[in-house]
């Protein structure tokens, strides 16, 4: 009997040991993805949000004025780099399409030649989120040949939800592109307490979830923005663990395309 208690503590010391060593088994810190969009066109708030002391996931643009240095120094200062890929939204919104945007009336090669040169003009990118995108991302043909191109490039995708009823989750899943979803906008009222509210929806999503994605922009938030996190940071130091999109998916492997 007393070896056999002997043993049963060897055992647990051992165990955790392993998990000292290893990390795993151990309750860990919720973790945080914010995603960043429209760099690439020098806007407002750029660079405080890029001098932010955490890793972000920072979607620029392709075909913009200032798109190679931005992406350039996203990555240079630790940040993740996706493509932002304008796609068709609603009626309406057509005069807020960047360069080399996607939309339903593209023939099937068309679309993946425009994913393509949108990957090759932003250095350092790992992966695509769209820009708008509402229409372009419910049409299941469309999608089928944007995420083609993201697979073909060994590549994630960032599905912003722009749409409730994008078919991006389950196009990616029958091509085995790994994607991920966002969860909250953070400003779409570009004001600090708003932002602030919207930063506290991701702690209540933390309740009872092991992860947040969480979207802001540069441009006429941009300011606003920087100022929200910069407070918010500060105060969850140690609660949340601040990470790139990429490490929420352990299994996603990219081909580097950098300059």
């Amino acid at each position: 009997m007393k070896r056999v208690v002997v043993l049963c503590v060897m055992l647990m010391v051992f165990y955790i040991w392993v998990i000292e060593i290893t990390g795993e088994e151990v309750e860990g810190t919720k973790k945080v993805a914010i995603i960043i969009d429209d760099l690439g066109h020098g806007l407002e708030g750029t660079e405080e949000i890029l001098s932010l002391n955490i890793p972000l996931t920072v979607a620029v643009m392709p075909f913009g004025p200032n798109t190679q240095e931005e992406a350039i120094m996203a990555y240079e200062n630790g940040h993740e780099v996706i493509v932002h890929l304008s796609m068709e939204g609603r009626p309406g919104t057509s005069r807020q399409l960047g360069e080399g945007a996607i939309t339903t009336q593209m023939g099937n090669d068309e679309i993946k030649q425009r994913v393509q040169e949108a990957i090759d003009d932003v250095p350092y990118a790992v992966g695509i989120n769209n820009h708008m995108g509402s229409v372009a991302t419910e049409d299941e043909r469309v999608m089928q040949q944007v995420l083609s191109a993201v697979q073909e490039r060994g590549m994630m995708y960032v599905d912003s939800k722009s749409n409730y009823f994008s078919v991006a989750p389950d196009v990616a899943e029958e091509l085995g592109v790994p994607i991920v979803e966002n969860h909250i906008f953070l400003d779409d009222v570009a004001n600090v307490r708003h932002i602030r509210s919207q930063c506290q929806a991701i702690k209540q999503r933390l309740e009872e979830n092991e992860e947040c994605v969480a979207i802001g922009h540069v441009g006429r938030p941009g300011k606003e923005t920087a100022t929200a996190l910069k407070q918010w940071i500060e105060e969850v130091d140690g609660d949340v663990e601040f990470v790139t999109v990429s490490e929420l998916v352990p299994e996603f492997r990219w081909i580097h395309h950098g300059l």
